[in-house]
């Protein structure tokens, strides 16, 4: 079958055997674990990983590449399930509720979508064990962003909030076919069990953040004049001097608390 590869969808394909086989053992597939694959491709992870999992679905946008998925022997006789959707479109529940465990998903994500594809699988947390994907490297470094960082903004602070996120490797272009124009990474995202951070209401954190790294240049005292006073802000320890990146997750979510409770100005 004739193999064409789609603009649209962002697909470059890993070819890069060593660097395979340190994905797969980062990801460290257990025989009883419930896995999803997202943006399969042709295969590359997915075959690899049916010699230590026998729980695998997979899930791929393009009708050719399921096709072609579908006629390979070692997949068919793996069990694999291999679903043609839009991961925007799925409904995690159907795992979770199949199998009454949280489900563990990886792949390498397109490019253009990938913190798309982040924030709605941010609606199933609590049905996510982990996830490893394969990201723009860019982006990465606004996930794993700390305060006082240049990279450091609204990405990370959502997604710190939720998950421990760590960078694993780095991936050359020349480990991809076509060769994207970027270089690439793989980052690990595991939700909390019992979140660190004590937020009553993530739309006032998503007010001030949004509003402080709009002025990120400007000290809180001026970026977010409308919302605190100095007096405020002295109050919740927080330094008026300072700028929005450097200002720590846990202090935002203080802020937010506070804001919520003193709403008027909303």
């Amino acid at each position: 079958m004739k193999i064409i590869l789609k603009k649209k969808y962002g697909q470059h394909i890993l070819v890069n055997k060593e660097i395979i086989k340190q994905i797969i053992s980062f990801i460290n597939p257990k025989y009883y674990q419930i896995m999803l694959e997202i943006g399969p491709g042709l295969g590359a992870l997915t075959i690899p990983i049916t010699k230590y999992n026998k729980n695998l679905s997979i899930i791929e946008i393009d009708k050719n590449f399921v096709n072609i998925l579908k006629q390979n022997k070692i997949l068919a006789n793996s069990n694999v399930n291999i679903i043609l959707n839009n991961i925007l479109n799925f409904n995690f529940l159907i795992l979770t509720q199949k199998y009454k465990k949280r489900i563990r998903i990886f792949g390498s994500l397109p490019y253009n979508i990938s913190i798309t594809i982040i924030f709605y699988l941010f609606k199933y947390l609590n049905n996510i064990k982990d996830m490893n994907f394969i990201m723009q490297k860019e982006v990465v470094n606004c996930l794993t962003a700390l305060p006082g960082g240049k990279n450091y903004g609204c990405l990370s602070i959502i997604t710190q909030l939720f998950c421990k996120i760590k960078s694993l490797i780095e991936i050359k272009a020349n480990s991809f076919f076509p060769k994207p124009k970027i270089i690439s990474n793989m980052v690990s995202m595991r939700p909390y069990i019992n979140n660190p951070y004590n937020l009553n209401n993530i739309f006032f954190l998503k007010k001030i953040i949004k509003q402080a790294f709009s002025m990120r240049r400007k000290i809180l005292r001026n970026s977010l004049v409308n919302l605190f006073s100095i007096e405020e802000l002295n109050y919740l320890g927080i330094d008026y001097k300072i700028r929005a990146e450097d200002v720590s997750i846990l202090e935002y979510c203080q802020l937010a608390n506070w804001l919520e409770l003193n709403n008027k100005r909303l």
